[in-house]
């Protein structure tokens, strides 16, 4: 599939202060309209796809070579589904340098925005490519399931390999550690399942952080 590509035209102030741990306490409105800003200047949206057939009772994806999904929630999360869509998103490596810099030079506070401000950038491009991807898929008989990434719920942050290889992730630059971190860190690897409209589920499309074991994860949605 084509490289996605898109600039960002703002930065959500409201989900920067929710990444931040600040939903809950009074901070400089300024300081973090600040922090949105520079990341929009900064971040470079890259995003890319593919789709394959699913065999959800085997758990089969029907790559070359063939991938198996393990785990309870995930394979319950597409268990209707007849075709998964891999991606990866990223805003490349310009924003986490800036990050590193204010914070040796002791700009904390300055620093801790701009990481929210950062993974905000990155799911809303994703949020955008799925729109994108959406225009394609609806015309086609098919419902898109909420995206789904390893360390979500029970599915093992150790699939991230396959992630890379299914979403041909290193097209955009992405890769990993030896401890399934993403590099760029700002990027983002999950899969889609793809439902025939007549046994989609209501509110498909729909995260749903109940899902997720990470109750003190701060981004978390009530």
């Amino acid at each position: 599939m084509p490289i996605y590509n898109a600039p960002l035209k703002e930065i959500d102030q409201k989900e920067t202060r929710r990444y931040a741990g600040l939903n809950k306490s009074e901070f400089n409105s300024k300081a973090i309209a600040d922090a949105c800003t520079e990341v929009q200047l900064l971040a470079e949206a890259k995003g890319i796809w593919q789709l394959y057939d699913y065999i959800a009772a085997t758990g089969k994806v029907a790559a070359v070579p063939p991938a198996s999904i393990e785990g309870t929630k995930i394979r319950c999360h597409l268990a209707l589904a007849e075709k998964v869509i891999f991606m990866a998103v990223t805003i490349g490596d310009t924003v986490e340098e800036q990050i590193t810099a204010h914070f040796q030079e002791g700009k904390y506070s300055h620093s801790l925005l701009l990481d929210a401000a950062a993974t905000t950038a990155v799911e809303q491009a994703a949020d955008a490519m799925e729109k994108t991807i959406r225009q394609k898929i609806v015309p086609q008989g098919y419902e898109m399931l909420w995206r789904f990434s390893p360390g979500y719920g029970d599915w093992d942050i150790h699939f991230q390999p396959e992630m890379i290889r299914l979403s041909q992730a290193t097209n955009i630059g992405i890769s990993l550690t030896e401890s399934m971190m993403l590099l760029p860190r700002k990027s983002i690897t999950a899969v889609i399942g793809l439902v025939p409209n007549q046994l989609a589920p209501s509110a498909a499309s729909e995260h749903n952080c109940q899902i997720c074991s990470k109750t003190d994860c701060l981004a978390r949605k009530k």
